[in-house]
């Protein structure tokens, strides 16, 4: 059986939520500052070099009726950025509802508010990864850099 660790990103305008896991076993790594993309990029990278991540999921954020809105589109390009600058394999996954899910988790678990706040977004990273996991991957979309897709529909 070949276990990859994946690194799982909740991507969003100010904050953005990391998790790593094997199999059924994610858990949250932080939540990191935007700041500019190139940084952004550059520390994601460095998370997942650390980890020895295998593959990373974005996390794509559809509206209720599966639709892409703004934010998705945001998500899809921050993705592609990613896959431009790393060989590690990029794939979006619908993170529809994870927030909402890590939320009660952390109110079941105690969590105080302002716990909660530091560190939503990490848990949700986790709990989009939890599906990930056990869904094995299935709906994952591949994302190739802009470049590479260009090469590919040239050589066809």
């Amino acid at each position: 059986m070949n276990v990859e660790m994946v690194l799982a990103i909740d991507y969003g305008k100010r904050r953005v939520g990391v998790a790593a896991g094997v199999g059924m076993a994610p858990r949250p790594v932080g939540v990191l500052p935007h700041g500019s993309l190139d940084s952004l990029i550059e520390r994601i990278l460095h998370l997942a070099r650390s980890e020895g991540a295998d593959k990373i999921i974005v996390g794509l954020p559809l509206n209720a009726d599966g639709s892409e809105g703004e934010q998705a589109a945001q998500s899809r390009a921050f993705a592609e950025a990613l896959a431009a600058q790393t060989d590690i394999p990029v794939f979006l996954w619908d993170e529809r509802y994870t927030s909402q899910d890590a939320q009660q988790q952390m109110i079941a678990a105690g969590t105080t508010q302002k716990a909660r706040r530091e560190k939503l977004d990490a848990v949700a990273a986790a709990v989009m990864l939890e599906h990930y996991f056990a869904r094995q991957g299935t709906g994952a979309e591949r994302v190739l850099p802009k470049s590479t897709e260009t090469e590919q529909r040239e050589e066809s």
